[in-house]
C-alpha cells in the first residue's frame, strides 16, 4: 500500500479536498506519517493486536462495522460456490468410472475448467446465461438467483482441482483388492461407486477444502467486482484503489482469520471421517 503511486494524505483528506496547511500537519500528525517506515509498521501491528482498526478513510465509518455488514454476503457466496464445486466434482468423479473414453473427456474438462481465469469465465457466463437465454440477471440483485452466476464463475475452476484430485484417489481404488472382488461378486458400477470408492474420492478432496475455501475467498474480488455484488472483496478492490489503508488492513486481517478458522474445521472434519488421520496426530 506504500508503494502505490500517490499521496497518502490525499487518501485521508479526500482528493481535491483543498485542505490548509494546518489540516494536512495534523492528519500526518494524527497518523504517524512523519514517523518512519518501520515505526507506522509497529504502530499497526499494535492496532490489529488490540482490535483498534480505525476509521475508513473513503467510507468515514469504523473498519469493524464495515467488515461486519460486508462480510456475510461473501462468505455466503464462498460457501454456496464450495457447495457447488464439490457436487460438480463428484459428479465428474462418478462419470469416469465408466470407461476409458468418459474418463479422458472428464480429464479434458477437468483441466480446461481448472486454468479459466475467474473474469473471463464470467463474461462468457454471462453472456451465454443472461445475453442468449435470458434466464440469470448479468448482475447481483434482491433476488436469489442472482447468486448462481457468481457462485458458477468461482465453483467451476475449483470443481477442476478437486475433480483431478478426486478421479486420481478413486481410479487407485479402482484396482484395489477390495474393489476387484466387489466386481467379482457382480456389484454393479453405481454400486462399487457408492459403498467402495465414494469414500476414496472425497478423502484427498477433505484435505483441499481449505485451500479451495481461501482460493473461493480471494476470487470474490473479482467476481463481486464483476458481477456488482457487495461484500467484502468488492469493498477491499475499492479500498486499495482509493488507499484506504486501514479498511485493506482490517480486511485481510478478516480473511485470514477466516481461512484459518475453515483449515481447522477441514482437519476436524477430515479425522472424523479418515480415523487414520486422528491416530496420526
Amino acid at each position: 500500500m506504500k508503494a502505490i503511486p500517490g499521496d497518502e494524505v490525499d487518501a485521508i483528506l479526500g482528493p481535491g479536498s483543498n485542505a490548509s496547511d494546518e489540516a494536512v500537519a495534523l492528519a500526518i500528525e494524527t497518523h504517524g506519517l512523519n514517523k518512519p517506515l518501520v515505526i507506522q509498521y509497529l504502530i499497526q501491528l499494535k492496532s490489529i493486536f488490540t482490535l483498534d482498526w480505525g476509521i475508513s478513510f473513503s467510507l468515514d465509518d469504523p473498519v469493524i462495522d464495515v467488515i461486519a455488514e460486508q462480510l456475510p454476503a461473501t462468505l455466503t457466496l464462498a460457501f454456496a460456490a464450495l457447495g457447488l464445486a464439490w457436487a460438480l466434482a463428484l459428479v465428474m468423479a462418478l462419470i469416469s468410472v465408466f470407461g476409458r473414453f468418459p474418463w479422458r473427456i472428464i480429464s479434458m474438462i477437468e483441466v480446461v475448467s481448472a486454468a479459466l481465469p475467474h473474469f473471463a469465465l464470467a463474461i462468457v457466463l454471462i453472456v451465454f446465461f443472461s445475453t442468449w437465454l435470458g434466464v440469470l440477471p448479468p448482475v447481483s440483485t434482491r433476488d436469489p438467483i442472482s447468486i448462481v452466476l457468481p457462485a458458477l464463475t468461482l465453483a467451476l475452476p475449483t470443481a477442476g482441482f478437486l475433480g483431478q484430485v478426486m478421479r486420481e484417489s478413486m481410479m487407485d481404488a479402482m484396482e484395489a483388492p477390495f474393489a476387484v472382488s466387489a466386481r467379482a461378486r457382480g456389484e454393479t458400477t453405481i454400486g462399487l461407486f457408492r459403498r467402495h470408492l465414494l469414500r476414496h474420492a472425497i478423502l484427498p478432496a477433505i484435505s483441499l477444502a481449505g485451500w479451495a475455501f481461501g482460493s473461493l475467498m480471494s476470487g470474490a474480488v473479482v467476481v463481486e467486482e464483476v458481477f456488482a455484488r457487495q461484500g467484502i472483496g468488492k469493498t477491499l478492490l475499492s479500498a486499495v484503489g482509493v488507499r484506504d489503508m486501514p479498511l485493506v488492513i482490517g480486511i485481510l486481517m478478516v480473511i485470514a482469520a477466516v481461512y484459518c478458522f475453515v483449515t481447522i474445521v477441514v482437519d476436524l472434519v477430515e479425522a472424523a471421517v479418515d480415523p487414520r488421520v486422528g491416530k496420526a496426530a
